[in-house]
């Protein structure tokens, strides 16, 4: 059975608040007084009382003062508060709370710049292979093959054997998911990316790696909102294939909640291994089954030591910093 996200067991519909300049969802309704019953029978009075002077002043005035209403704030976190972690590294982060709309930002953050996704894209990527049926689950089963997928030298001995879905997501197994990319193919998958607004949606014919430097790229903010729009039940999925990722994307605790996520990273100029690494964190914390935030953490560091744990160890940092992670004692 399909239904919107929102709708499955165990995670609840928290559709949060629209942005500022967007108002397609969950705005609010302009209401107005019932015209009376006799004018409501009257075309013709019922158009005269509408055109007077005092109701369309006080229709114009009851706009004003929706369109004043105050949306919620952004929480700004002070980027010199966090000098000594930061030391010279680039970092960006934005996270939503989900119930109240509100915004936490780590002060001088580039929310905007677009940059490949790199394995941040495993996210939307699993979700396409279960809905497109090229994998059956996340236990689908593939062997590596070394002489159509050879070994880098950088490669862990993790990626060097056959993987699922799951272990693949978790070891962050890139061979297997350019597999999946083949059978996908582009055309479906710039469909999806353009139904689920994710990033500038670019994939070329026949590429088995457009998420790994270009010329797929996504922003910060739009990480953001397409976790949103997923976890509040605008994106249609099977219940069963959300659910999947979910157990797959599990990180551990934080505070009182559980931390999902997936971290991604590449070199800033292509194949200059020796120079600077950007990466990334992005995901989601949840209570009882239920979304309760979601955040995007991108960082720029001088080579990939710099990020490698940085990139989610800070971005926890950040989440208890902006009181999203609940107790913490």
């Amino acid at each position: 059975m399909r239904r919107h996200v929102g709708d499955r067991a165990g995670v609840r519909d928290l559709r949060a608040q629209p942005e500022q300049s967007d108002c397609s969802r969950n705005c609010p309704v302009l209401w107005l007084p019932p015209v009376p019953h006799r004018i409501q029978e009257d075309t013709i009075m019922q158009r005269f009382f509408l055109s007077q002077p005092a109701v369309r002043a006080g229709f114009a005035l009851l706009l004003s003062g929706i369109l004043a209403l105050p949306a919620a704030a952004d929480r700004l976190l002070d980027r010199v508060a966090f000098a000594d972690t930061l030391g010279d590294r680039q970092s960006s982060f934005l996270a939503r709370d989900l119930a109240t709309g509100e915004r936490c930002i780590l002060a001088g953050s580039d929310l905007d710049t677009r940059h490949a996704p790199w394995s941040t894209f495993k996210i939307p990527n699993t979700l396409i292979a279960l809905e497109t049926g090229v994998a059956a689950g996340t236990d689908d089963w593939r062997d590596w093959d070394p002489a159509a997928r050879p070994a880098a030298g950088y490669w862990p001995e993790a990626w060097r054997q056959g993987q699922t879905l799951g272990s693949a997501f978790q070891r962050s197994a890139v061979w297997y998911y350019r597999d999946l990319a083949l059978e996908v193919g582009a055309p479906q998958y710039r469909a999806i990316l353009m139904d689920w607004d994710y990033g500038n949606a670019e994939v070329p014919d026949g590429s088995d790696d457009f998420w790994l430097g270009a010329p797929l790229e996504i922003s910060v903010t739009e990480q953001v909102r397409f976790l949103e729009r997923l976890l509040s039940g605008d994106i249609s999925l099977g219940d069963e294939h959300l659910a999947g990722l979910i157990e797959v994307a599990e990180a551990g605790p934080i505070g009182d909640l559980t931390l999902y996520g997936k971290t991604g990273a590449g070199t800033v100029v292509p194949g200059q291994f020796s120079g600077p690494f950007e990466g990334w964190y992005v995901g989601w914390l949840m209570r009882d089954g239920a979304a309760t935030a979601v955040f995007a953490h991108h960082a720029v560091a001088e080579d990939f030591s710099a990020i490698r744990s940085f990139r989610k160890d800070f971005a926890e940092t950040l989440l208890l910093a902006c009181g999203l992670a609940g107790d913490q004692g």
